[in-house]
C-alpha cells in the first residue's frame, strides 16, 4: 500500500480530540492510516503532495444518500411536491429502472461526492426493481474507490395494504429478510478500516409492517451490523404515524427496538423535545439532511437541540432527487445557515458544522477510526486549495464554510488518490456522465 507525504499544508483542520489546527505542517500517510503529522517530516522515499496555500481537513462522510435517484433530478411533477406527492409522481419512474441504472448512477453519485470532498458514503436502496440488486451499487462504490457503507432498504406495504408505494414496487418480507442475510454474508467487513459494510434499513414506517422493522432489527442485531431508516421527516409522516401506529414516530421506533448506538435514522426535522432525549440517552443517531429538507418544504430540523441534548448528528445529501445535487461540502455550509436562521447568528460556528460533516458523521456510522486526522487513524482526507477566488480575503483558513472551494483539489482514501487537481482519478466519469444522460433521457421518453 502507498506511502504519501502531504507536505507544507497552509493549515490542517484535525479534528482530534483535541480539535487541534496545525499551521505549516507536513502529514504522512502510510498503508491507509495517517502515520505521522509534523513540521518538516523526512521524505523517507514518500510520494509528495505540495500543499502550500491548501486547507486540510478529513474526509467528509455522508450518512444518507439515495444514489440512484441521481437519474431522476428536477423531475418535472416532483419539483415543488411535499414528499407523499413527490413520492408518488417518482415511483413509477423508478419502477423502470434495472442493474445498469442503478450502477451508472452510483458511479456519478459517488464520483459527485468525492469532488465535493466526501471520502466514505452511506447509501440507503430500497428498490430493488427489474433484476437489480445491491451488488450493483456496491461494485460501483468500488470502481470509485470511496469508503462505503451500503445498506439493504426494503419495501413491503403497498396501496393495496395501506402502503404509499405501488404494488409492483414492495418485496415478501421473508425474502428480503433473506436477501438481508445474503449481502451481509457476500459483502459486510467488520474490520477497522473496512472499505465496505452493510447495514439494514426498512424505508420507512409507511412503506413496512411493524413486523418488518421488528424482525430486521433483531437480524441486525444477530450479525452485528447497523440499521438505518427514515423518521419523522415531516408533518405528513407525523400524521401518518399517529393514525396507524397511535404514537409519534420515536416511541414507535423505540417499541420496535430501533434505538440505540447502532442506529440511525435519516431527517428526524420534526423530533419533540421527549424525543430528543430518548435518542440522546440511547445514543441513537441521526442523519440531517437540510438542502433536501428545505427542497421539500419539510422544515429545519432541531439540530441545535439535538447537539446540545447529545445526540450524535451526521450529514446527508440525501437522493438527487429530492436534492438535485451531491455537495457534501455545500451540505455543511447549509446546515450550518438553518441553525442561524432558526436560533440566531451563533447558534453554529463554521467549525461545529465542519466538526458534523467529518467526526460526526463518522460517529454515527460507528467509524471512530475516520472522520479525524490523528495518528493510527484512517488515511481519508480533502486538500482543498486556498489560493483562488473564492477565499481570497479569507482571514480564517478553516472557516471554509463561510467563504472556500466548493470543490476538492485532491482526495485520498485509505491513502489512495481518488482526485488529483480536480479530477476524477479512479474510472472514466466522462463515460458514466455521458451513459447516466443518455439513460435519463430514455427514461424521460426523449
Amino acid at each position: 500500500m502507498g506511502h504519501v507525504l502531504i507536505r507544507g499544508a497552509e493549515l490542517i483542520v484535525t479534528m482530534d480530540d483535541d480539535r487541534r489546527e496545525l499551521a505549516g505542517t507536513d502529514l504522512r500517510l502510510r498503508d491507509g492510516r495517517v502515520a505521522e503529522i509534523g513540521c518538516g517530516l523526512t521524505p523517507d522515499g514518500a510520494e509528495i503532495v505540495l500543499a502550500e496555500g491548501c486547507l486540510v481537513t478529513p474526509g467528509l462522510v455522508n450518512t444518507h444518500h439515495h444514489l440512484s435517484q441521481c437519474l431522476t433530478r428536477a423531475v418535472p411533477g416532483a419539483q415543488d411536491a411535499l414528499l407523499f406527492g413527490w413520492l408518488r409522481t417518482l415511483y413509477p419512474i423508478w419502477s423502470r429502472f434495472g442493474p445498469e441504472e442503478f450502477r451508472v448512477s452510483a458511479l456519478v453519485g459517488l464520483s459527485e461526492l468525492a469532488l465535493s470532498g466526501c471520502s466514505m458514503s452511506s447509501d440507503h436502496q430500497y428498490l430493488y426493481p427489474n433484476g437489480a440488486r445491491l451488488d450493483d451499487t456496491i461494485a460501483a462504490a468500488r470502481e470509485v474507490g470511496l469508503r462505503f457503507h451500503a445498506t439493504r432498504g426494503a419495501m413491503s406495504i403497498g396501496e393495496s395494504k395501506g402502503g404509499l408505494p405501488p404494488d409492483g414496487l414492495v418485496e415478501a418480507e421473508p425474502a428480503i429478510l433473506e436477501d438481508c442475510i445474503r449481502v451481509i454474508d457476500a459483502f459486510h467487513d467488520p474490520d477497522p478500516g473496512a472499505m465496505i459494510r452493510v447495514g439494514i434499513a426498512p424505508c420507512s414506517p409507511f412503506t413496512v409492517s411493524p413486523e418488518l422493522m421488528r424482525d430486521a432489527a433483531l437480524l441486525a442485531r444477530d450479525k452485528g451490523v447497523r440499521l438505518h431508516t427514515h423518521l419523522a421527516e415531516n408533518d405528513e409522516d407525523i400524521a401518518y404515524s399517529l393514525e396507524r401506529f397511535g404514537c409519534r414516530p420515536g416511541q414507535y421506533a423505540e417499541d420496535l427496538g430501533w434505538t440505540g448506538d447502532d442506529v440511525w435514522h435519516a431527517h428526524c426535522v420534526k423530533l419533540d423535545a421527549q424525543e430528543i432525549s430518548l435518542f440522546a440517552q440511547s445514543g441513537t443517531g441521526v442523519a440531517h439532511c437540510p438542502c433536501s429538507n428545505c427542497r421539500l418544504g419539510s422544515g429545519i430540523a432541531p439540530v441545535r437541540a439535538m447537539r446540545d441534548a447529545g445526540v450524535r448528528v451526521g450529514l446527508g445529501v440525501d437522493g438527487s432527487a429530492s436534492n438535485d445535487g451531491g455537495s457534501l461540502i455545500g451540505e455543511a455550509r447549509q446546515a450550518m445557515l438553518l441553525q442561524r436562521v432558526a436560533h440566531g447568528a451563533d447558534a453554529m460556528s463554521a467549525r461545529e458544522a465542519l466538526e458534523i460533516a467529518t467526526r460526526g458523521g463518522a460517529d454515527v456510522l460507528g467509524r471512530p477510526d475516520c472522520g479525524r486526522l490523528a495518528p493510527g487513524k484512517r488515511a481519508d482526507l480533502a486538500i482543498w486549495d486556498m489560493t483562488g477566488i473564492e477565499a481570497a480575503g479569507l482571514w480564517d483558513r478553516a472557516a471554509i464554510l463561510l467563504a472556500g472551494p466548493s470543490r476538492v483539489r485532491d482526495l485520498f482514501v485509505e491513502g489512495r488518490q481518488v482526485v488529483r487537481d480536480g479530477h476524477i482519478v479512479t474510472h472514466d466519469l466522462g463515460a458514466a456522465v455521458t451513459a447516466q444522460t443518455r439513460i435519463a433521457r430514455r427514461l424521460a421518453g426523449l
